[in-house]
């Protein structure tokens, strides 16, 4: 990839795309010192790492380095330095993913959830810790709706991967974790999208 986008001009894609899976796995080391140390976090501790570490900022990165000529330096700029739309697609899938695996990561050794570190802090039951994230998941989503709907310095191209990117996550995490463990809704959707023939 690296050579083929020096051949266009392009290299400080791949230059960019490094740096955001640098970021992540400075955050992968992190979390594991958190869990090594026993450490529950507040909110505001966990949400800045946990939106780096759930990967969603670094996929956003590297899916624009073959995307067309309108994504230039800088749209990478603009979305290396987490603009807002990019925060709530992270957001979505962090809280999301947390409230759907916090129950088998706890249970086979995983630095604190969202659920864990929100409960913990204010003294809640675990239902009420997911009825405020979802709430947060929400206005994410309206956050998201937002940027859409308000010039921004991303061409639409951008802003439509970093929804697409949100989609994929709500389709996985609605109701199951079908992310890690595959169900028959996400089978039932992924065929239907890809192997099903649609009538004309």
């Amino acid at each position: 990839m690296e050579d083929l986008m020096s051949k266009e001009g392009k290299s400080y894609r791949v230059q960019v795309a490094i740096e955001a899976m640098k970021r992540q796995s400075q955050a992968y080391y992190v979390e594991a010192k958190w869990l090594h140390e026993n450490y529950i976090l507040t909110m505001e501790e966990y949400m800045p790492m946990a939106l780096v570490s759930c990967g969603y900022w670094n996929l956003t990165m590297s899916s624009f380095v073959g995307m067309e000529d309108s994504i230039t330096k800088e749209t990478f700029n603009w979305a290396f330095n987490d603009p807002k739309i990019v925060r709530a697609s992270s957001t979505i899938c962090r809280l999301l993913s947390d409230i759907v695996g916090h129950k088998v990561e706890q249970e086979r050794g995983h630095v604190s959830s969202a659920v864990e570190c929100y409960m913990k802090q204010y003294g809640v039951s675990m239902q009420e810790a997911y009825d405020e994230l979802y709430k947060q998941i929400n206005n994410a989503w309206k956050d998201i709706n937002e940027e859409f709907l308000k010039p921004t310095a991303a061409p639409t191209s951008a802003l439509n991967r970093i929804l697409n990117l949100a989609r994929v996550i709500d389709l996985l995490y609605t109701g199951e974790d079908a992310y890690t463990e595959v169900g028959e809704s996400a089978k039932t959707s992924i065929t239907a999208l890809l192997i099903d023939s649609i009538p004309i």
